[in-house]
């Protein structure tokens, strides 16, 4: 899906302002709403593409508005309503005020069996294609070609994983793109690196020569 948290290349944000290490969390709620997460995670109540996706279809303004941890908060809130932990009214009353929570999501899909055989060195294409539920595909890439400089381990198929699908694992490939591609007069020149799932990508094939070819 396309949602207001794929900010890669977006402007208007402003600079970026590295702010070194900090501490990680900065009041009691937040060590909380972190130990939370983590202790429904261990129990099996969602997976970390379900979480992800949870995050993604907040409400856009909701969404710019919050802060780390009220994205964490309202993410694991949505997920218990969904699981049927309690009910929204439920949890409404024991807040003392309505609690926001995360829109419903829309269909996954299961990862593709024939996928091209791709080495370290070819030259690759990402789908240009729209998906309604969860990707882990930045938008910024999406139709550009890049080169694969690094092969990582099969990880769960997020469009499935995420909506609870079952689906063979896939690899995830490390793709160089060069900036000027992803985005023209925009940036300055540099290589992009991004970790792409096998099923986003395409073998870009050489175009074919229209001059005639000798005889043999």
């Amino acid at each position: 899906m396309d949602g207001v948290h794929d900010l890669g290349g977006r402007q208007g944000f402003g600079t970026v302002q590295p702010r070194g290490h900090g501490e990680p969390f900065h009041s009691e709620a937040e060590i909380r709403i972190a130990a939370m997460w983590v202790r429904l995670v261990r129990q099996g109540l969602y997976n970390m593409d379900e979480y992800r996706h949870a995050v993604e279809r907040m409400e856009p303004r909701h969404y710019m508005a919050a802060s780390y941890y009220e994205r964490t908060f309202t993410a694991v809130a949505t997920m218990c309503v969904e699981r049927g932990v309690f009910s929204a009214q439920e949890l409404d009353s024991a807040a003392g005020a309505p609690v926001p929570l995360s829109r419903p999501s829309k269909a996954g899909r299961v990862g593709n069996l024939q996928l091209p055989d791709i080495r370290i060195g070819d030259r690759v294409r990402v789908k240009n294609e729209f998906v309604p539920g969860h990707i882990r595909m930045p938008g910024y890439i999406r139709g550009q070609t890049g080169v694969v400089v690094g092969i990582s381990p099969p990880y769960p198929f997020p469009d499935a994983h995420g909506h609870g699908l079952d689906s063979p694992w896939q690899r995830t490939f490390d793709v160089q793109f060069d900036s000027r591609d992803l985005w023209p007069d925009g940036a300055e020149e540099a290589l992009v690196q991004v970790g792409v799932f096998h099923g986003y990508l395409m073998l870009e094939r050489p175009p074919c020569s229209s001059e005639p070819q000798p005889a043999a």
